[in-house]
């Protein structure tokens, strides 16, 4: 028996032997007269047991049917093997009609020992507080995984995520760097406006690693910029690094959902290459955004418009100093652009957009150019052929050839002729 069924046939056996009335007993085991009228009757006739309900031990009137119970059953093992009870709940009723709850999927999955995905302990982090506004911080990163499960290209998912309102836009590229961080930010610019502050970590993206140049010292800057730093300063967003994962955990659980139920979409829709990915995604996010978002403790909009006067493409880019030669030409990545303006400057901004155009620009001034082929290269000097050295061998009879032991030829005596000089011999006859 229950505690609260115990306490029941307590009241009911004082009620039995008249301590208490009938009425007394209703009132403190919260039931009405004519109910305790009932059971006094039944534990008479039954004993103890008669407070206990009948239906105890059977199985329930209102159960699922065996056959939907084993129909269930066999199409998780065929296609949602890998999914949780939540998400699979969500795609029998989508797809095949048949409503169960979570937690009785659950259930039915721990009877049948059949394994389903679950979750991981998480450990324990300090709580930070969603910030009270919306657009106040957007926390982004990008997510490396093979979200198409070998059917195509490995992709990178570049996510951006509202810490208010958890108001999520996203869109698939071929890789991390600058070009996808600052398109994938212009979606959100353009959807929604210029946020206050972004929560990012220490990509090389994000943050450069070089150090600050001469001029960036004067101007008092402690750190070299990156171009994504350059664009947001110029936008005047505030750029905040996270020093860990776990920081800016809202992307970084995002990013788990998405593994799970957004590779499944892609499956379902069969999706094989980038534009087809981007395509699911841009049907999926409004139904998941109009589902998982929250509502901030503020329902003031701290986006800012973007100005009238302030071009896009011109902050949103990729913008290298570079030299002007004295012919009024500038050389970028092996590219040769004459400057037709006549312009007293010793260097140029060149401004490669998203798009990949090229833009030259002085001082916020557009300048007119045209691509030239490149200077012909210098001639090199005559180089006189330098001959092959002949070998030359000796005769047979060479000396050089004989052995150093052979004998040497007799040699004429010098000695009569130097006693001759002294005078010691007598002088030659004269001739008749």
């Amino acid at each position: 028996m229950k505690p609260r069924e115990i306490k029941r046939l307590h009241l009911i056996r004082q009620a039995l032997e008249q301590k208490i009335s009938q009425k007394q007993a209703a009132e403190v085991s919260g039931l009405s007269p004519r109910q305790m009228r009932r059971l006094m009757k039944r534990v008479e006739a039954e004993g103890d047991r008669g407070i206990v309900h009948r239906r105890r031990g059977k199985p329930s009137n209102r159960r699922i049917a065996d056959k939907t119970k084993q129909q269930v059953l066999a199409l998780f093992e065929k296609h949602y093997a890998d999914y949780g009870p939540t998400l699979a709940s969500e795609k029998l009723h989508e797809r095949h009609r048949i409503q169960i709850h979570p937690e009785t999927l659950r259930l039915w999955l721990r009877q049948a020992r059949l394994p389903y995905k679950q979750r991981k302990a998480r450990p324990h982090r300090q709580w930070r507080p969603r910030r009270s506004c919306f657009g106040e911080m957007v926390q982004l990163d990008g997510s490396h995984h093979d979200w198409l499960e070998g059917r195509g290209p490995k992709l990178v998912l570049m996510g951006y995520i509202d810490d208010a309102t958890s108001t999520v836009e996203a869109r698939f590229y071929d890789h991390e760097g600058t070009v996808p961080a600052l398109d994938s930010f212009r979606s959100w610019v353009q959807r929604y406006g210029i946020p206050c502050s972004v929560y990012l970590d220490k990509h090389t993206t994000y943050r450069s690693p070089q150090r600050p140049t001469v001029e960036e010292q004067l101007q008092g800057q402690e750190q070299s910029q990156s171009q994504f730093q350059r664009a947001m300063s110029e936008l005047g967003v505030e750029v905040i690094h996270a020093h860990s994962p776990a920081a800016k955990g809202r992307i970084e659980r995002l990013f788990q959902t998405l593994q799970d139920r957004l590779v499944k979409e892609l499956r379902l829709a069969g999706a094989a290459t980038l534009a087809e990915a981007n395509q699911v995604l841009q049907r999926y996010l409004p139904l998941y955004n109009q589902r998982f978002q929250v509502q901030a403790a503020q329902p003031t909009d701290l986006h800012r418009q973007v100005p009238v006067r302030l071009d896009l493409d011109t902050v949103l880019c990729l913008k290298t100093q570079r030299r002007l030669n004295a012919d009024s030409t500038v050389q970028h990545e092996g590219q040769l652009y004459l400057v037709e303006d006549r312009l007293n400057a010793q260097t140029v901004m060149v401004h490669q957009r998203l798009d990949g155009s090229i833009h030259l620009r002085y001082h916020n001034r557009a300048l007119s150019y045209r691509l030239v082929p490149q200077r012909p290269r210098k001639a090199q000097p005559m180089v006189k052929p330098v001959l092959a050295k002949t070998i030359h061998r000796p005769a047979a009879e060479h000396p050089w050839r004989g052995s150093y032991k052979r004998p040497r030829p007799e040699r004429h005596s010098r000695a009569p002729i130097r006693a001759l000089a002294r005078g010691a011999l007598p002088p030659f006859p004269k001739l008749p």
